[in-house]
């Protein structure tokens, strides 16, 4: 039996069940889940928002393999205001540094979020800096390089604080609370996901 998960991860928690280190926050904190079930992509401890668990194999090769693109969206809380220069860069895409390698990254959909998301506070709170503004963009990308978020941000000279991913093409975290989980069926997924059975 496939079992299909959208669970929203929290800052600080590992994508995956086992700790590295003793006292790391993993999925396992978040459940019970399914025993089968593994993470189908991941985001970074410090990152939060969309996961998907499954244990269909045939979603894992659909959704990661990158002849497969599929865009995913974040909403990216960042240091100072970008201007169209820093939006219009990191549409055209920019080059990384990734496995001690420079990497140009393909094109992306970028722009500054107004109004300003509503979102749940974070644990811990974001540093706060009265003398430097803060701005939310939209990011969307179709690769899943380490980091490369707050790579990509850096490269154009707005470091990020906060990192939320809010979804994978049409599969959206909506109301869905930091923590909580909920299951689907195989047809909303396949359907949202664009993928085929």
């Amino acid at each position: 039996m496939f079992h299909y998960i959208l669970l929203h991860k929290p800052f600080g928690y590992l994508s995956q069940f086992t700790p590295e280190t003793p006292g790391q926050l993993t999925l396992a904190d978040l459940g019970p889940f399914p025993p089968e079930v593994y993470p189908v992509g991941r985001l970074d401890q410090d990152s939060e928002g969309l996961l998907l668990l499954s244990n269909d194999s045939r979603l894992n090769v659909q959704l990661l393999d990158p002849r497969h693109a599929h865009w995913r969206t974040y909403w990216v809380q960042v240091e100072g205001i970008p201007d169209e220069a820093a939006l219009a860069h990191l549409r055209s895409g920019v080059e990384i540094r990734f496995n001690k390698k420079t990497y140009h990254t393909l094109p992306a959909r970028a722009q500054l979020l107004d109004p300003q998301p509503t979102v749940a506070e974070r644990n811990p709170p974001i540093r706060y800096r009265a003398n430097i503004p803060e701005t939310w963009l939209e990011l969307s990308l179709q690769e899943g390089k380490n980091r490369q978020v707050r790579r990509m941000c850096a490269k154009v000279g707005y470091p990020v604080l906060r990192l939320i991913r809010v979804n994978i093409e049409n599969l959206q975290l909506g109301d869905l609370a930091v923590g909580a989980w909920r299951a689907c069926t195989q047809k909303e997924i396949y359907t949202y996901l664009k993928l085929k059975k």
